[in-house]
């Protein structure tokens, strides 16, 4: 499906009605343009007058530390590689929108999450939460399962993610030969596993 922008944050604002905060997954393999779409539809819903922001998982990486003591250091961006508990009392926290609710980004040129780097207000309306598992069908990532009030599916061709990988690590000042260990040895492989166990969406997008 090929829908605009603006498109889609008109079809989330029918759907969301007179609800006072409503919920919205944004999934996909890694490099399928997930904050993009969320920082686009930010700006599309704040032009239509309504209140949004985004929450990325991004932000519940463990920490290298974590990951080098369990020896997923080099699965770094797997789906065991995050605090899923973590992020799913978050997810519930700005779901009762009772207050202010102060979310941790993360920081790709370091590689590390940040806490408390992005807030929340009660009165926002829409939250957009981007993340390559929020549809995953597996424990415990199924536990998200009925936390969303509308999924959308980003899911381009593999060439292009590929492509999109290879310019994100080289962006990152890593060899030829490191951005393709990366991009095929973890990037493509967590892809497979997100368009192989995903839940159904509302809305598939497919570049």
């Amino acid at each position: 499906m090929t829908m605009t922008t603006e498109e889609i944050a008109r079809t989330l604002i029918n759907r969301a009605g007179d609800k006072r905060r409503f919920i919205v997954a944004i999934a996909g393999p890694p490099g399928a343009g997930k904050s993009t779409l969320a920082d686009a539809l930010v700006v599309a819903l704040q032009a239509l007058c309504e209140s949004a922001e985004v929450l990325p998982m991004d932000g519940f990486h463990m920490d290298n530390g974590v990951l080098q003591e369990k020896g997923l250091l080099s699965r770094k961006g797997a789906p065991e590689t995050f605090d899923v508990r973590g992020f799913l009392d978050i997810i519930r926290s700005v779901r009762v929108a009772e207050g202010e609710v102060l979310v941790p980004v993360f920081d790709r040129s370091r590689e590390l999450a940040i806490t408390a780097s992005r807030v929340i207000e009660v009165s926002t309306r829409f939250v957009l939460v981007e993340g390559n598992y929020l549809l995953l069908d597996r424990a415990p990532w199924s536990a998200l399962d009925g936390e969303f009030d509308y999924e959308i599916l980003i899911s381009p061709p593999v060439a292009t993610l590929e492509e999109r990988l290879m310019d994100r690590w080289r962006g990152y000042g890593l060899s030829e030969e490191a951005a393709r260990a990366k991009t095929q040895g973890n990037d493509l492989k967590n892809g497979a596993l997100v368009r192989d166990h995903c839940r159904g969406a509302d809305i598939i997008l497919a570049d």
